[in-house]
């Protein structure tokens, strides 16, 4: 049972550090789609992982709110930061309807993901409840899903762009501008983070 109130897009990700190719992502799903807004929740750091690159949990939140400014279709959010871990999508979306019973959520991802969502917990809970907004993914298989009512897709503009490449870079003195934001760039140019 949906309920009534706006619909907020869930943009789930590390964002580590957070790129022009998510922001663009995200300010489409904001405008273009049905979307009132759009949440970039950061996910936190899994305790169960090696840390390696992962940068610092509010680090990463600084950079997203960097990124975001003051567009107000946009924002950063926390909510899996107090969550236990490791956190599950069915989770934190459970958690949310409490805390906003007045707002409808959607869950964005990218169409890669439907390879392996049979495997996320409760994915037919996800399927049900929630609506899903999928921007797709060059070569992927839409399999089944084509047909689910509760699944949407979109032709958002995508670049080739990963945050695993920028974090090379940036370890490796090579310039990442245009890559990012230009509040994101300024900071990381002076920042140690990704710095090894």
């Amino acid at each position: 049972m949906k309920s009534a109130g706006p619909k907020i897009g869930l943009f789930f990700g590390s964002f580590n550090p957070v790129h022009v190719g998510h922001m663009v992502i995200a300010n489409y799903m904001a405008t273009q789609t049905e979307l009132e807004e759009v949440w970039l929740v950061i996910s936190p750091h899994n305790p169960l992982k090696p840390k390696k690159s992962l940068a610092n949990d509010y680090d990463r939140l600084h950079l997203v709110q960097l990124a975001i400014g003051d567009n107000p279709h946009l924002k950063a959010s926390t909510i899996e930061f107090g969550l236990p871990q490791p956190s599950y999508t069915i989770d934190t979306l459970t958690y949310m309807k409490e805390k906003h019973p007045d707002k409808q959520f959607i869950l964005i991802m990218g169409g890669d993901n439907l390879a392996t969502f049979h495997k996320w917990k409760n994915y037919e809970l996800l399927l049900r409840d929630y609506e899903i907004y999928v921007y797709n993914r060059p070569n992927f298989e839409l399999g089944d899903y084509e047909y689910y009512p509760n699944i949407h897709f979109f032709e958002a503009p995508l670049m080739q762009i990963s945050s695993t490449y920028i974090r090379k870079c940036i370890k490796d003195g090579k310039s990442v501008q245009y890559m990012l934001t230009e509040p994101v760039y300024e900071y990381l140019r002076t920042s140690h983070l990704y710095r090894g």
